[in-house]
């Protein structure tokens, strides 16, 4: 499912407060949120470079600073990128049922992956979140290609 635009879904906006924090940061503008019944559980950047971590991609770090909470089967994880293999992983093995994401239009991610394990998956395409991955590709090609295991 696509939803082309932009979006005043406050979950999404909130994701891109998270990316524009860590673009800030001096990092990829990469943010995510993890809901449950409409509250914000926790919230996430990439930090792979502010803290040398390959692994502290955005849903990685949002689900780190959630923190224990139980089950995950009712929760929806908002990401402003389609998640990549790493974190579509965390999401099929907590049972996170469903994820939006900002765009795939950057990056295609691992969304079949997604749904091979009953992950609902939308797809938002979302104009602010094209634009600020599409400037940081073009300013950080080399950071980018890191990021995602291109050289």
């Amino acid at each position: 499912m696509s939803t082309a635009g932009t979006t005043s879904d406050p979950f999404m906006q909130a994701a891109i407060a998270e990316a524009r924090q860590g673009l800030a940061e001096g990092g990829i503008p990469i943010g995510s949120v993890l809901v449950r019944n409409g509250i914000i559980l926790g919230r996430g950047h990439n930090r792979r470079v502010q803290d040398d971590d390959p692994v502290t991609h955005a849903e990685i770090d949002c689900l780190r600073r959630a923190g224990r909470i139980g089950s995950y089967r009712q929760t929806v994880l908002y990401s402003t990128l389609m998640p990549c293999y790493l974190c579509a992983g965390a999401v099929i093995q907590f049972g996170i049922g469903k994820v939006i994401a900002g765009e795939s239009k950057t990056f295609g991610g691992a969304r079949e992956l997604l749904e091979r394990h009953a992950v609902q998956v939308i797809d938002l395409a979302n104009l602010e979140c094209i634009a600020l991955m599409e400037e940081f590709i073009h300013t950080h090609p080399q950071l980018w290609n890191e990021d995602i295991g291109e050289d």
